[in-house]
């Protein structure tokens, strides 16, 4: 099968795919020069991977929006509207969670987790809602992206109680779990 095939909504939801990994690379690039434990390089000479890292984030997220309200979804895994209200209340309960608890300073990255499993979630319902994820399937990704989700968030709360080298690689996981979980559900929709 090719995206070819794709109706409107399935191809904004792949494309917004593609530019989510896009970003997942240029942001761990930037990771990889920038918080290098011996010899980082600092400033725009890593910097300006940013901005393509941010432009292709934000590109995916509108992409993936167009997509998940354009769909006529026949069936939904999730009821309308629990994914942005959970989204907002998982988001509220972890600030008050890792910073009164863990006492993990607030930094961009927990909005960041908390927004993309949220959206891939929506992004999954509404390829089941098309048909083009059966219900098996659709539940597998909706699981793994909730393991992704809550490694990502043990990786955020304990950066700051590591090391340079172990919270440099500490710091690579969510991004990577992200890039992969989004790359496996491209793949599987083109299936």
């Amino acid at each position: 099968m090719s995206i070819q095939s794709f109706g409107f909504s399935a191809k904004q939801i792949f494309w917004s795919n593609i530019l989510l990994i896009f970003c997942c690379a240029f942001y761990l690039a930037w990771w990889l020069l920038a918080f290098k434990p011996s010899g980082a390089i600092r400033g725009m000479k890593t910097g300006w991977l940013l901005i393509p890292a941010f432009a292709a984030g934000l590109a995916a997220v509108i992409l993936a929006v167009k997509g998940i309200h354009s769909a006529s979804i026949k069936a939904a895994l999730f009821p309308n509207g629990l994914l942005l209200w959970g989204g907002i209340a998982a988001y509220l309960i972890l600030l008050a969670v890792t910073v009164l608890l863990f006492k993990r300073q607030v930094t961009t990255e927990l909005f960041l987790i908390v927004g993309w499993a949220m959206l891939a979630l929506s992004e999954i319902n509404a390829l089941y809602g098309l048909g083009r994820f059966s219900h098996r399937p659709a539940v597998v990704f909706a699981v793994v992206i909730g393991v992704a989700a809550l490694i990502s968030l043990v990786c955020y709360v304990l950066y700051y109680k590591l090391g340079d080298r172990a919270g440099y690689f500490d710091g690579m996981i969510p991004l990577l779990a992200v890039a992969l979980v989004t790359a496996g559900i491209s793949i599987a929709m083109a299936a």
